[in-house]
């Protein structure tokens, strides 16, 4: 049997490890017994690269060695998780620390344009032509959500999707999302009349932080009426912290044997679905579109269809759904960008970024509003409509690697050293940059009202934004639901309460009536204007929950609370005067402990002091009416 020193030796001999290299980390060649060939490779590859300082404060051979092991264990978990390996992840890290010390442009060389794409009103005669193109499609579309951060900033422990999206009905992000779907996959059958109902599938990208509860969440409430099998789940993997503009790994500051890791950014999506061979299954399957959308925005889905539409009009291979955005709004624009040597690309640029682009480009004024109050670029929201064919060829390229970017918190003006340790991250959207100048790329715009609510500021964040502009906050969010339900049965003929200003958690807020519906009831304005007739009216004190397919309102007078659920194949026409004392928001304290986190976030609860229930559980035809 071989001795360590001979097993050392034979080992170092191995990996060709001349005197000087093994004198870089004594501490290692010490410990290098303990390790397989694999293992060997992957500490020689960090001694290649630099990173000498993570062996040295090994101890000698029999002090932690299980946590030594388990150090190299990790490093081989970060290598085989990037897509062109921990190698590549560091010299990425030092050419782009280099470009941010300098200060260097990103976009030097490009000249920015508005691009082509499609500008909605919601409810015109083309926005439901585009909505009903956008239902036939929906059964060859898949979902792909991601979902890998917990609510934190918002001031909520648990995972955001896990967050009331409204409280009136305690309905998650989630469980809407999932019913959202469902309600497309049941729509487009319907439309289409096809011989069987095609399941839509759905891939949730988790995280280490939020995979378990998200698979707890899904198992103990039955997949909220989704089959398990349409439901898969792809956890993203961290990546290493950087400690400063050389890209040296950064130390886990609770343990010596660990590399610091955080989130590398949404952008992973990709390459997890490149990677699990899903893509291809998809193709195999039908699959035409594939809906990329993030964790708690509530509106996005009464936006999806009409924007699935303008996709399969259009042939686009990427279509992004925005909203109009005022001049300098802290919200990206969606842009052209034209290189002087023809490369093109129609890209998210960042705020900050497009002020400054285009007043080095040739306008003096920078981000300024056009004729129609908003400016000509789009402001994007993180929802992508993706061609599955073309997608599929341009991730054989890629390996669905994403263009990366890094923004290090540096200690002062000289940019040597850094608050904290920084790391590389890629974002979803970015996806386009890498697309030929061939690729169809477009826009569908539509008003933030009815597509963009996104919740994300906790309360003290939320009240420091500046007067005017929208709070993203749990409050707005809610509050955003039932504006865009009421203005959209105003829109289909029902006369409804003008909304008052209220303050909760120092946020001051439009107060519509309650007014919620499931997906199921109306997903497209068309079937909500068909499921309206007469001269229905409904106050602003009033709170009206729809729970069933077939539910229709004529010549209702609501001042109060109403509560309609049934069974799909009850048919239920509400009418007549119905008048009780409702339900009363009631302000609550956000430090207020004893308070559950969704309400305290929000700074409000429902009293619900009196309403009009009903229950069908039978199929058949009834009325309602007081």
């Amino acid at each position: 049997m071989a001795t360590g020193v001979e097993s050392t030796a034979e080992n170092l001999s191995k990996l060709n490890i001349n005197a000087d290299f093994a004198n870089s980390a004594p501490n290692l060649k010490k410990n290098l017994h303990l390790f397989s060939p694999d293992q060997i490779e992957l500490a020689k590859m960090l001694l290649e690269m630099g990173q000498s300082h993570l062996f040295e404060h090994w101890p000698e051979p029999g002090v932690d060695d299980e946590e030594k092991k388990a150090f190299l264990a990790q490093v081989a978990k970060l290598n085989s998780s990037y897509p062109a390996a921990l190698v590549s992840y560091i010299r990425n890290a030092r050419e782009l620390l280099a470009d941010s010390k300098a200060g260097k442009n990103p976009y030097d060389g490009f000249k920015p344009s508005v691009p082509t794409g499609e500008v909605l009103t919601f409810g015109d005669d083309n926005f439901i032509k585009f909505e009903e193109t956008g239902i036939k499609e929906a059964q060859n579309a898949a979902f792909g959500l991601v979902a890998g951060g917990l609510g934190e900033r918002l001031g909520y422990n648990g995972i955001k999707v896990a967050l009331p999206a409204e409280t009136t009905t305690g309905t998650c992000f989630l469980q809407h999302y999932i019913e959202c779907i469902l309600a497309l996959q049941e729509a487009s059958y319907r439309l289409t009349k096809g011989e069987h109902q095609k399941e839509i599938p759905f891939v949730i990208m988790t995280s280490d932080d939020t995979h378990a509860r998200t698979t707890n969440l899904l198992e103990s409430n039955s997949y909220f009426g989704m089959k398990p099998t349409q439901v898969k789940l792809l956890k993203q993997e961290k990546v290493a912290c950087l400690d400063d503009n050389d890209a040296r790994l950064a130390m886990d500051p609770h343990n010596k044997y660990r590399i610091q890791t955080k989130p590398h950014g949404h952008g992973d999506v990709h390459s997890l679905l490149y990677s699990s061979g899903i893509l291809n299954e998809w193709r195999d399957a039908g699959v035409r579109w594939v809906l990329f959308f993030q964790d708690t925005n509530g509106l996005l889905f009464k936006a999806i269809p009409a924007a699935l539409g303008v996709s399969a009009t259009k042939q686009y291979h990427v279509n992004s759904l925005a909203v109009q955005r005022k001049a300098k709004e802290a919200i990206g624009g969606i842009t052209k960008l034209t290189h002087a040597d023809g490369r093109s690309m129609v890209i998210n640029v960042e705020y900050n970024q497009l002020d400054p682009l285009l007043r080095a480009s040739g306008f003096p004024d920078g981000d300024v509003n056009c004729e129609t109050g908003y400016s000509p670029f789009p402001g994007n929201i993180n929802q992508l409509i993706l061609e599955l064919g073309s997608y599929i060829e341009e991730l054989g390229k890629t390996g669905g690697a994403i263009k990366e970017f890094v923004n290090p918190k540096y200690k002062d003006a000289s940019k040597t050293s850094f608050k904290s340790s920084t790391r590389l991250e890629c974002m979803m959207q970015d996806y386009p940059k890498t697309l030929p100048p061939s690729a169809r790329v477009g826009f569908t715009v539509m008003d933030a009202w009815i597509a963009y609510a996104p919740v994300k500021n906790n309360p003290e964040e939320a009240a420091k934004v500046p007067k005017g502009n929208p709070y993203h906050s749990a409050t707005s969010g809610e509050f955003a639901i039932y504006r865009a339900n009421s203005l959209i049965l105003r829109k289909a003929g029902v006369k409804v309460g003008d909304p008052v200003q209220q303050v909760f958690n120092g946020q001051d807020v439009e107060v519509w009536p309650r007014i919620t519906w499931k997906p199921k009831w109306g997903l497209t304005f068309a079937e909500i204007k068909s499921k309206v007739s007469g001269a229905s009216a409904i106050s602003q004190k009033s709170t009206m929950v729809i729970q069933g397919r077939n539910i229709f309102l004529e010549d209702l007078s609501l001042d109060g609370s109403l509560v309609v659920n049934s069974v799909d194949d009850a048919e239920v026409k509400v009418g007549g005067s119905v008048q009780n004392k409702g339900w009363v928001l009631e302000n609550v304290d956000y430090k207020d402990a004893s308070i559950p986190e969704e309400l305290r976030i929000r700074g409000f609860r429902i009293n619900k002091i009196q309403q009009l229930e009903k229950i069908y559980n039978e199929p058949g035809k009834f009325t309602l009416k007081p």
